[in-house]
């Protein structure tokens, strides 16, 4: 399984959309400052997540979200 997901920076307006298969270790890898894009937004917390049986499905939903409309459905959860 692949999965989409997004996080969101609990001390700034940040919103962080990736591609994993393996949502708990990727968010620790965020959270402990193991990727240099998000490093200085951290803590983070989950804010969504949607499971793909395929790595093409998820990228292409990975777009759609990384998108204006997809960052404003995104905001609307927080």
């Amino acid at each position: 399984m692949y999965y989409v997901y997004a996080i969101s920076s609990e001390s700034r307006s940040y919103i962080y959309v990736g591609l994993t298969d393996n949502v708990e270790r990727r968010l620790a890898e965020h959270n402990g400052g193991k990727n240099r894009t998000t490093k200085p937004y951290r803590p983070f917390k989950l804010i969504y997540t949607e499971s793909f049986s395929s790595r093409e499905e998820a990228r292409v939903r990975e777009i759609k979200l990384k998108s204006g409309s997809g960052k404003e459905f995104l905001k609307s959860l927080i």
